[in-house]
């Protein structure tokens, strides 16, 4: 384990955590922090130029968030295994990342020894998952069983985001500006959102969007 031959990408829209990150993991003889991205858009750049062999991925940013950022990373560079490191275990963002390609599921509070051991069993296409999450994706696995609906693995990545915007007030034009695609396509991910949730209207998705914690009084 002489040679830095893991390398790494760290994305955190906070300057200090990456830092942080980075003077414990190029502490560690198999790691090399290639880069560092404060932006979900900079970390695809990235990923790119780099095509790291894992990237440390947050997921609440301003602009692209880590969800669609982990999906775009996972297209330019499949090989990279994307490990979320956040302080969100909400079904709100598990699902969405999981399904958009993230390996592994590591919440801010893991020990430093715990989340290197998760980068390498990631390098090795092993996944790791927080108990709390790995409690909330079997629990999943059984609620689906019993025929239980959970909109968060029903909705793709983008139809959340318009959710989201939906609950937020915009209209279809303000979101097909926001999300930069057409406003016919934006009506489309609307017909799909009420199909799959079984709502009537808006003001029924955007109500549905509050109650589940998909949007904060602070956004």
């Amino acid at each position: 384990m002489g040679s830095k031959n893991i390398t790494i990408l760290v994305v955190d829209d906070h300057a200090v955590v990456r830092q942080g990150l980075r003077a414990y993991l190029e502490s560690q003889p198999d790691f090399h922090v290639v880069a560092e991205a404060s932006t979900g858009q900079e970390a695809v750049n990235l990923a790119s130029d780099y095509l790291p062999d894992v990237m440390l991925m947050d997921l609440v940013m301003s602009g692209m968030g880590g969800v669609e950022a982990t999906r775009k990373v996972k297209d330019v560079t499949p090989r990279t295994q994307i490990v979320v490191l956040t302080s969100y275990h909400q079904d709100e963002f598990i699902f969405p990342a999981l399904q958009a390609g993230a390996i592994s599921y590591v919440l801010k509070d893991v020990l430093m020894d715990d989340l290197a051991d998760a980068i390498r069993k990631a390098a090795r296409g092993e996944a790791v998952l927080h108990p709390r999450v790995a409690e909330r994706v079997i629990n999943e696995i059984n609620t689906s069983k019993n025929g239980i609906f959970n909109p968060f693995t029903e909705l793709t990545n983008r139809e959340m985001e318009v959710l989201r915007l939906i609950a937020r007030g915009m209209s279809n034009s303000e979101i097909a500006e926001e999300l930069v695609i057409s406003e016919n396509t934006v009506k489309g991910h609307v017909s799909n959102i009420l199909s799959k949730l079984q709502l009537a209207d808006r003001t029924q998705a955007a109500v549905f969007a509050w109650e589940q914690g998909m949007v904060h009084k602070d956004e």
